[in-house]
């Protein structure tokens, strides 16, 4: 039966250091950093005895993803190379083990070669280096379970089937006769329905039909079944279980559609990078941040930008109920021939890897951005439609008028910006017309993938008026997007600020596009996406205001915009009389829930913080059929009054990571915007720091991840200045 061995520990990386995977092959600091550190050549060496088990076994090892041109030595011979830093690869080892003493050598390059993707131009992402995935080594018997494809027609029938197409491994080819035997498991992991058919090939296609009160896969019920599949043969058994759903996602001219019902698409764009370790972070940090994008800015859908993702994330988006929309590598540039292949080989090996999660519904099969290609994208086309004709395929482009040979036209739509261009006379306007984009004489399924990002970046610590105009503009797009039934949503740029080249950015090697900064602390737009989300998932009372009355320009709050999904708000300031204000239909009609934006005018005589005045004291109340739900309070002397420390989990496993947030508090307990004070972070136990144990708050918070090394437990003591000590301790399982 199949034995799956982790393979992460013991690595020896530049013959100096024994570290475990996922690893970067360079730590680079926050910001201002020499980006071509890491584009250079490095290696890893492993040593291990063969157990006596293996023997008669198929041995597989399986890297998740190394970045970016591996190459792979075993006992001195190159048995693999791999040009592509975000899907896996496999390496047969079977017939070439040792009793003892094997040596396993990877050799990557973490340059930037131009012929490969996304190489060849200037991209606005980091691509690091190093194992930065886990690697596995996989023992099957000779004939074994390969790759399978698992599909649910006509899912909203009464009665509904499954079938599953599936490849034998069988490299010794033997002879493949036998049984494959496929068992179906509720959610619960009860068996619901079973069949078998016989193996005469190393192709098998099997259904199990007539299926009655199946729960489909949805974002509130995200029902996962498993298919359990059972080889048998006269090489040995098999054994493998996927996890999949019963769902059905339609984009059309007039919106999309999930399991038949229409909804509209709100979500971000992400890139998989964090502070300091880059891509190298594993399964708890990429499930986390699965969880932040659903739960905490309440998104309906993540674009992968702009390469393949972590399989724990996708896991995750499965389990959690988040749409994605994936794509290959590439940002604008196109290359030549080599490197058109090698793309077109990276939709077979994203498809393949991914085709049985339920939260993917849309396949990204052309280069982010780029110009058009007519024989290019046909055949990247037409390779997604043979692999998974049960998805569409989507184009992202920021060009009007270009070609569509996708099934979905997909546009990065940043007007909202031009309006701010010298000698640009476009009015303010929050999205294009669909056919303004397409040129075609007919509306298409239509999705914008991008806005904002690069118009308007926009600091964590940034004055509070730009944060303001940041997530008036977020509302913008959002509200026109709901207000079009030609247009199927909207993917803001994006979700975390991100490391980048010094081509872009801010000019210390950071987009500070996000409405998260790349510790994942919210800045004020972050809330406009969650305001969205319905008050019986959680209630949000936003205030967009530090509470200062010298923070913007001439003085005071006004006009203050309060995100929330509450039916009204009330302003108590001071010993005024309180004032309720309701939601701003007038200007944001289309949304589900808009903003209050409390003016002067809603204040009469009594003023708010008349200049020459005491600044005073205030609580914001969000109220919902009259009932007080939610307040805020602020006071108008803040000084640092505690520490927040505040792990992601308790618990955590070898090898895993876990981010602990700090941040500083006044009396209210609100983050402090303007305090930059360092604090130390010393970890000890069964664990690491990543990054520097002395680090400036920014914007009053920063964040750090522990790595785990072995069962124990890690102790992390965060120190300030003025407010002390304060430890949290994390046990390692």
């Amino acid at each position: 039966m199949r034995v799956v061995h982790d393979f992460n520990d013991g690595w020896l990386f530049e013959g100096t250091e024994t570290v475990r995977l996922p690893h970067s092959a360079v730590e680079l600091p926050l910001s201002y950093f020499d980006e071509t550190s890491y584009q250079r050549r490095f290696s890893y060496e492993k040593r291990f005895d063969a157990s006596p088990d293996w023997q008669g076994q198929e041995m597989t090892l399986h890297f998740e993803g190394v970045m970016a041109d591996a190459r792979v030595w075993l006992n001195g011979e190159e048995v693999m190379r791999h040009a592509d830093g975000y899907t896996p690869f496999e390496v047969r080892l079977t017939g070439m083990l040792r009793d003892t003493g094997n040596l396993l050598r990877v050799e990557i390059d973490g340059s930037e070669n131009p012929e490969i993707p996304p190489f060849g131009g200037q991209i606005d992402y980091l691509t690091y280096a190093g194992i930065y995935r886990e690697v596995w080594l996989r023992q099957t018997a000779p004939v074994s379970i390969g790759l399978h494809r698992i599909t649910t027609p006509h899912v909203l029938s009464a009665e509904k089937s499954v079938t599953v197409s599936a490849s034998l491994d069988n490299p010794q080819g033997l002879a493949a006769a036998g049984t494959l035997t496929a068992r179906l498991l509720d959610p619960e992991g009860r068996e619901i329905a079973r069949t078998a058919v016989g193996v005469t090939a190393d192709c098998v296609d099997l259904t199990i039909a007539g299926l009655k009160d199946i729960r489909l896969w949805d974002l509130d019920s995200p029902a996962l079944h498993t298919m359990v599949l059972d080889l048998e043969t006269a090489g040995g058994r098999d054994r493998v279980e996927t996890r999949f759903g019963f769902r059905h996602a339609e984009f059309t001219a007039d919106g999309f559609l999930l399991n038949g019902r229409p909804l509209k698409i709100r979500g971000l764009n992400r890139h998989q990078s964090f502070p300091y370790v880059g891509y190298a972070l594993g399964r708890a940090a990429q499930e986390r941040d699965a969880d932040i994008l659903r739960h905490q800015l309440r998104l309906n859908l993540v674009r992968t930008s702009h390469y393949p993702q972590s399989r724990w994330f996708l896991d995750r988006c499965d389990e959690i109920g988040l749409l994605v929309f994936e794509e290959i590598p590439g940002w604008q540039h196109i290359g030549g021939a080599e490197w058109k292949a090698e793309s077109v080989e990276n939709v077979r090996r994203m498809i393949r890897r991914d085709w049985n999660h339920p939260s993917i519904i849309l396949w990204g099969v052309r280069i982010n951005e780029s110009p058009d290609d007519h024989d290019f994208y046909v055949e990247t086309n037409r390779v997604a439609r043979e692999l998974d004709p049960t998805r569409q395929t989507a184009g992202v482009r920021c060009v009007t008028d270009s070609e569509m040979l996708e099934d979905v036209y997909t546009m990065n739509d940043f007007v909202l910006g031009e309006f701010e261009i010298p000698g640009n006379n476009r009015p303010r306007t929050a999205l294009r017309p669909q056919r303004e984009c397409t040129g075609l004489d007919r509306p298409v399924p239509y999705l914008v993938t991008e806005f904002n990002g690069h118009m308007f970046p926009t600091k964590i610590h940034d004055q509070e008026q730009r944060q303001a105009e940041h997530v008036i503009r977020h509302l913008e797009v959002l509200n026109a997007a709901y207000g079009d039934p030609q247009i199927c949503g909207a993917i803001g740029w994006c979700a975390f600020d991100y490391n980048t080249h010094s081509d872009f950015g801010s000019g210390n090697r950071i987009c500070h596009h996000g409405v998260m900064d790349m510790f994942r602390e919210p800045k004020f737009a972050a809330h406009v996406y969650a305001s969205q989300g319905d008050p019986d998932g959680g209630i949000v009372l936003e205030p967009v205001t530090f509470w200062a009355r010298g923070e913007r320009s001439i003085q005071g709050v006004l006009p203050l915009i309060v995100l929330t999904n509450c039916d009204s708000v009330e302003i108590r300031y001071g010993a005024h009389a309180p004032v309720r204000i309701a939601p701003d239909r007038g200007r944001f009609p289309h949304l589900p829930h808009a903003p209050v934006i409390a003016e002067a005018r809603h204040f009469g005589d009594a003023g708010l913080g008349v200049w020459g005045a005491r600044w005073e004291d205030a609580t914001i109340a969000g109220y919902i059929s009259g009932v007080e739900v939610a307040t805020r309070h602020f006071v108008a002397n803040p000084v640092p009054t505690a520490l927040e420390v505040v792990p992601d989990a308790d618990d955590t496993s070898p090898g895993d990571a876990v981010r602990i947030m700090i941040r500083a508090l006044d009396q209210a307990g609100n983050r402090l915007p303007h305090l930059f004070d360092p604090v130390s972070i010393e970890v000890s136990g069964a664990g690491h720091r990543i990054g520097p144990a002395l680090v400036p708050l920014h914007g009053g918070a920063t964040g750090v991840w522990v790595r785990a090394h072995e069962p124990g437990m890690m102790k992390a003591v965060v120190s300030h200045g003025r407010l002390g000590n304060v430890t949290r301790v994390i046990t390692v399982n």
